[in-house]
């Protein structure tokens, strides 16, 4: 019942947020076997936004390649095919939602937040030894993107339960349940699954907020979720973790990791952020 009406909403909305052609192509070249460089290059060059984007950012500082990357070739051979999908994703995403009106949702702070959380989860997979530590910054970027699809359709449902949230001092997605027997972070998930995108990102989406109910992926899943945490510390220029929402204790357990990294976590994002929010969202950067 409750993935149902997920999958409802999302259908809903869809046809608003196609992923960009060139994103599912990749997606479909990199699950098959059979496919080569020259076909991945050649996919990605049909798009010529994407290519001149994916060029922009794959030599920016926040990368740092190896070498110079001046053709869509020699990203795939530098890259690899697997972090270039989610390099691609990352510069294409944010893009879909470009005709989804929000009247209840300041869509500036939502996407800075975002933006903070990928590039504080891409420091924690580094310091977690995750492999593919890009789809982890795919994932802190997407975490809340179940928000964007509910403010759109269900407006006043969202005021009322972001006023249930204030009211009874509890966390938004135990409010978005109470009111409507879901929460944004299903709603995300639904839409990544429609969208096509490995079960690596929409298992993390959909658990983000509990990392403990995650299976295949609590590693990964725990990483978002203290970025999550941390990026609201960093937004608001504190270190005390009992001014933002409660981390689980299994994500502390399951990284590895402890309080003592939210410091040099912070220094290394504040570093980091202004550069990811001029290659990946510009038109905020601009308005900020």
């Amino acid at each position: 019942m409750i993935q149902t009406r997920a999958l409802n909403l999302v259908n809903e909305i869809s046809d608003l947020i196609p992923l960009p052609e060139v994103s599912l192509k990749v997606n479909e070249l990199v699950d098959n076997p059979e496919s080569s460089i020259a076909d991945m290059a050649q996919a990605i060059s049909l798009d010529a936004a994407i290519t001149t984007k994916l060029l922009k950012v794959a030599n920016s500082s926040f990368y740092r390649f190896p070498s110079k990357i001046d053709t869509v070739s020699r990203a795939v051979t530098i890259i690899g095919t697997r972090e270039l999908r989610f390099l691609i994703l990352a510069s294409s995403a944010v893009r879909s939602f470009d005709n989804i009106n929000n009247k209840v949702i300041d869509i500036s702070s939502f996407w800075r937040h975002s933006l903070y959380t990928a590039v504080v989860s891409r420091l924690l997979a580094a310091k977690c030894n995750v492999l593919h530590k890009e789809r982890l910054f795919v994932s802190g970027l997407l975490h809340d993107v179940g928000h964007l699809v509910m403010s759109h359709l269900i407006p006043d449902l969202v005021q009322v339960m972001k006023y249930r949230a204030q009211v009874a001092n509890i966390p938004i997605y135990e409010a978005e349940r109470d009111v409507y027997d879901i929460d944004h972070a299903v709603v995300g998930a639904e839409l990544l699954k429609i969208w096509g995108l490995p079960k690596s990102l929409h298992e993390v989406i959909l658990h983000h907020h509990e990392p403990e109910k995650s299976t295949d992926y609590v590693l990964e899943t725990s990483i978002v979720h203290l970025a999550n945490s941390i990026a609201k510390l960093g937004e608001l220029g504190s270190t005390d973790l009992n001014q933002v929402p409660k981390v689980s204790p299994v994500a502390w357990e399951v990284t590895g990791l402890s309080p003592d990294v939210i410091e040099s976590v912070l220094q290394d994002a504040r570093a980091q952020f202004l550069e990811a929010l001029l290659l990946f969202l510009p038109g905020v950067a601009v308005a900020s």
